[in-house]
Formats: structure tokens, C-alpha cells, sequence
């Protein structure tokens, strides 16, 4: 391998040397010699990848029981497919959670032809993230290679294989369209610091992997941007940063430890009813993270009328106005972390200090 050149150089002249590196590299692992030589550098990279990492990439079929109205018998129905791809040895599968959502019966189809069945081992909604894991193992599971999606750029090449369409070994190409873009889950939630590409995506590549191009997994395709349900060149990809934190513990434990505060708030459309701009705490949690800050919960008074507890309008001084504000700024915290809390109590406002506790 060639390396590049460690100087201080004009724009120009790095894309250029950037382009001469990955001529000189070519793709990653396995020989090409094979091709044809009139085949560009750029070609034969994109081969390569795909060479190397469709073996890693799988077809998942989601079925759900129905019983017969007439029959009483028990039936299976499909309800969609999608990609997904192997993420180790013991046949645990990443894809993504509208995939699998609502199924009762998964099928996953190895790059080989090979069709075995899996079960949920856990998801994340808030990330629109799922672990599947094969109810058998196989010799030829391929785990993908893994990459770093903190310090991508807008322009690099980047790849995406998937099941478009139920047309299986799909392979687009593009480039990073722009970074910490942000779009809603399931659960509508917000998903933040998301990819996006003008790769095409369309139905079924979701939960395939967006991979760079050396070949690494750099996120996981998820949704497209389109009036019409087909690719507009706008797709979106979850960075494989939070997947890496979230895929253990979905494997470990089924879900994702988040941490928070031990309360629950009324609904955003109460808040808005009351004109309050932010979380009113509805209870508290006794010996809580809450209520050892001296957080106020609502309560009815002696003469049975509603008081509304403590609203809650930032955190660590960032402002928050609904319950999606307070999953962002808790994301990535850790239980015992400090936090700084802004809140409105009979029409004043006053600081708390609050240490985050597990919620799960």
C-alpha cells in the first residue's frame, strides 16, 4: 500500500492525491485480477466493495400469525421484507426496526441462497434499530467490517447494498449529500447527526448497510425522502457511532439502558393546552433521581382542585419544550451523571441539580 503524502497542500492538490491513493490501493482484500484492465480505478473499487461485502449482507422476510375467522386454523401473512446484515458469529442480524415491526415469524436469506429462521433478540425504536439472531448457526457467516462515522466528509464516495424491491444483491452508489441531518422514527422521535446520500435507496434496502469506500460499515440504511415511495436521490442512513452502542445491548439485554430523571410527564398536547412551554412532571418516583433533586410532581390540593408540579424548561441550559427534546438531552448520558435542570414552579424559575438514574 501506497501511502498518501503528509504535507500541507492546496484543496486541488489533496482530491487529487486523494483520488491517485485509492488508484494506487485499489479495493479492499480479494484480488482482482480477474477484471478487466480497462476497468477504471473507481470501477474496480466499487467491485471490490461489493465482492467483499455482499457476502456479509442478508434478505429478511417478516411474517405474522393469523387465525382464520372460519377455520380457527393459524396462517402466516407477510407483511414486507427488508436488508439486513450479519454483525458476528453467533448469527446475530442488524436491520432496522420498521422491518421487523409487528412480525411474529422472520426468514432471513443468506448471500449463499440459504434461508434460516430468526428470532427478535431486541430493537430500539428510538433509533429504529433491530437485532435479529438465526435460530441455527451457518458455516459462511461473514460479519461485516465496521467503520467510523464520526469524522466523515460531504463528497465521499460511499456505497449501499440491499434488497430494493425484493431484488436481492443490490448494489448504488453516490456520495455524502450532507451530515447531522435529522428525521423521525417510529416512534417519532427524533434521530439525530443522521447520513444523508444521494446513493439510491429505495423499499427493501432498509436495514442494508451504507459502507465507505474501503468497504466498512459506516451506517444503516433507514428511510428516503420521495412524494411518490421510490428513490429521489435523498436517502438517509443511522452513523454507525450509536449502532455500535446500541446493538450490544440489544443482544445482552434485549433493549437499551437509557438513563433519566424518574418521572413521567403529561402528554405535549396537555402542556399546550395549559399554554406551558415545557414538561410538566406528572409523578415522581419515590427515592428517585427527581425526588432527591426536589423536583415537585402535581398534585390535587385539600380542596380537590389540580395544581400543576414543576415544568421543567431546560437542561444543562438547553431549552426543552416537549418529550423528544428530553431524549436528546439525555442521549449518551450514563446513570450517576449530573445534570443541571431549569424549572418553573408557581410561576418562578429556579435551578436543580439532579444525578440521572437508569430507567430500564
Amino acid at each position: 500500500m501506497t501511502p498518501c503524502p503528509k504535507k500541507k497542500l492546496s484543496i486541488g492538490a489533496i482530491h487529487s492525491l486523494m483520488a491517485l491513493c485509492l488508484l494506487l490501493t485499489g479495493p479492499p482484500a480479494r484480488a482482482q485480477n480477474d477484471l478487466p484492465e480497462d476497468l477504471t480505478g473507481d470501477e474496480r473499487n466499487t467491485i471490490g466493495v461489493f465482492r467483499e461485502a455482499s457476502e456479509s449482507v442478508v434478505y429478511i422476510t417478516n411474517n405474522a400469525y393469523r387465525r382464520s375467522r372460519f377455520s380457527r386454523n393459524v396462517f402466516e401473512v407477510p407483511l414486507g421484507s427488508g436488508s439486513g446484515f450479519v454483525w458476528d458469529r453467533d448469527g446475530h442480524i442488524v436491520t432496522n426496526f420498521h422491518v421487523v415491526q409487528d412480525g411474529d415469524h422472520f426468514l432471513v436469506t443468506l448471500f449463499d441462497g440459504t434461508s434460516l429462521d430468526a428470532e427478535l433478540a431486541g430493537v430500539d425504536e428510538f433509533k429504529d434499530i433491530a437485532v435479529l439472531k438465526l435460530a441455527e448457526g451457518h458455516p459462511n457467516l461473514k460479519p461485516i467490517e465496521r467503520g467510523d462515522s464520526r469524522h466523515l466528509l460531504v463528497g465521499q464516495k460511499v456505497i449501499a447494498i440491499g434488497n430494493p424491491f425484493g431484488l436481492d444483491q443490490t448494489l448504488t452508489t453516490g456520495v455524502i449529500s450532507a451530515l447531522r441531518r435529522e428525521m423521525q422514527s417510529v416512534r417519532n422521535t427524533t434521530i439525530t447527526d443522521v447520513i444523508q446520500t444521494d446513493a439510491s435507496i429505495n423499499p427493501g434496502n432498509s436495514g442494508g448497510p451504507l459502507l465507505d469506500s474501503r468497504g466498512r460499515l459506516i451506517g444503516v440504511n433507514t428511510a428516503i425522502y420521495s412524494t411518490s415511495g421510490s428513490s429521489a436521490g435523498i436517502g438517509f442512513a443511522v452513523p454507525i457511532a450509536p449502532v455500535e452502542r446500541i446493538v450490544p445491548q440489544l443482544i445482552r439485554y434485549g433493549e437499551v439502558k437509557r438513563v433519566g430523571l424518574g418521572i413521567t410527564v403529561f402528554a405535549d398536547d396537555y402542556s399546550k393546552r395549559w399554554g406551558v412551554n415545557g414538561l410538566v412532571v406528572e409523578k415522581i418516583l419515590r427515592n428517585g433521581a427527581a425526588d432527591r433533586a426536589g423536583i415537585q410532581p402535581s398534585y390535587f390540593d385539600q380542596h380537590n382542585r389540580f395544581r400543576l408540579g414543576d415544568v421543567i424548561v431546560s437542561i444543562d441550559g438547553r431549552p426543552v419544550s416537549d418529550f423528544d427534546d428530553l431524549l436528546q438531552a439525555f442521549e449518551g448520558r450514563k446513570d450517576g451523571d449530573e445534570v443541571r435542570l431549569g424549572v418553573v414552579r408557581e410561576g418562578k424559575e429556579k435551578e436543580l441539580r439532579a444525578n440521572l438514574q437508569a430507567i430500564n
